[in-house]
C-alpha cells in the first residue's frame, strides 16, 4: 500500500495540505480519542483486548507506519472519521488475548503517510 493510496474525505486531517497543522491536529485528535502507546507487545495487547486503543509502532518496506488496534470497532471507527478516514479501511483481524490464548475480534487502522500520528511522550503508558 502506497501512502498516495489513502482515500480521505475533503477538509479533513488526512487531506490537510499543512504538515505542520496536520501533524497537530493528528496529535490532538490521537490523545484526545484515548490511544496509549506501549513499549511491552503485551501490555498494548490486553490494553487493545479491555476496548482501549493500542498505538502499535512498526515499519513497513522501509516505512513508518502504526497499527492502531481495538475489539471496540466503535471507537476505532470514530477515530477514523474524525481523521477523515473512510470505513472500509478498517481492517478485521481476529487476535489472540494473551491472558487467555483466546481469539477475539479485533480490528485495526493501518496508519502512515499524511496519518502517521506523530510521537508524543504523552501517548506512552508504560
Amino acid at each position: 500500500m502506497s501512502h498516495a493510496s489513502f482515500m480521505t474525505v475533503e477538509g479533513s486531517i488526512a487531506s490537510d495540505p499543512d504538515p505542520q497543522r496536520r501533524a497537530d491536529r493528528l496529535r490532538e485528535v490521537t490523545l484526545t480519542c484515548g490511544a496509549r502507546e506501549f513499549r511491552k507487545r503485551r501490555a498494548g495487547m490486553i490494553h487493545a483486548m479491555d476496548g482501549g486503543l493500542w498505538l502499535h509502532r512498526h515499519v513497513w518496506l522501509g516505512h513508518p507506519m502504526v497499527h492502531l488496534v481495538s475489539v471496540d470497532r466503535a471507537r476505532l471507527l470514530a477515530y477514523g472519521h474524525a481523521l477523515g478516514l473512510p470505513e472500509s479501511r478498517l481492517q478485521y483481524k481476529p487476535l489472540r488475548d494473551p491472558r487467555t490464548d483466546e481469539r477475539r475480534d479485533a480490528w485495526h487502522w493501518d496508519l502512515g503517510g499524511p496519518v502517521y500520528p506523530p510521537h508524543d511522550a504523552r501517548l506512552l503508558a508504560d
